[in-house]
């Protein structure tokens, strides 16, 4: 069962008007993917990232039956709850709160905003797709409102079917996100600089046309 450790940087949660979720990979830390924001548009952000009890969220792959990776699973998400709760009490509303993660992170990131679907200032997913061995649509409920959500991965990658990839995005459109979809072929399993400009783009600063 995971812990509340929470590592910060950025703004203070008290001072800052944005906050963005940071949620790291398998055998990752959450120190590492707070360098992450260094690569995007978020100088005015509250930066927040949890750190997974012994560095992995759940056991086993994001495709295995959603029982086998319990209790860790909830507990994880959970642990999201609870920051986002943490995140309101500060007094920023969901709108201006942001979730980015990457892998096993990607994935929970994923799980946890379509499960509580509302209007979140972004998602950015760099490589994942929604959790189980089988899509679960009575999981999922609420409404994006057009939350702007940006999805990459590599086609193949060795972890996340690009197939699932398709059945998430398909499953957020219909729950009224805002989705950009991006497959790079043979990308590997990393996070490519085209994948953070467009996170940039996207989502954190936005390019707005102008007549």
């Amino acid at each position: 069962m995971h812990t509340k450790n929470i590592i910060t940087a950025g703004k203070k949660l008290e001072e800052a008007d944005k906050a963005l979720i940071l949620i790291h990979g398998r055998g990752g830390r959450a120190g590492d993917i707070l360098f992450l924001a260094d690569e995007l548009a978020v100088g005015n952000y509250a930066l927040l990232a949890p750190q997974a009890t012994g560095n992995t969220w759940y056991p086993y792959s994001f495709m295995a039956p959603p029982a086998q990776n319990e209790p860790y699973l909830s507990s994880a998400l959970d642990t999201l709850k609870g920051l986002v709760a943490d995140i309101n009490a500060a007094g920023i509303p969901n709108e201006r709160i942001y979730l980015l993660g990457f892998s096993q992170g990607a994935c929970l990131t994923l799980e946890f905003v379509t499960r509580n679907a509302t209007r979140y200032g972004g998602v950015v997913a760099f490589t994942g797709g929604l959790i189980g061995d089988k899509i679960y649509p009575a999981n999922y409920k609420g409404d994006f409102n057009g939350t702007p959500v940006f999805i990459g991965t590599s086609d193949p990658d060795p972890h996340v079917p690009v197939e699932r990839v398709y059945a998430t995005t398909n499953i957020l459109k219909d729950m009224h996100a805002s989705v950009t979809e991006k497959v790079y072929t043979m990308m590997g399993h990393t996070i490519s600089q085209d994948e953070i400009d467009q996170a940039n783009n996207l989502i954190f600063n936005p390019i707005t046309a102008t007549i």
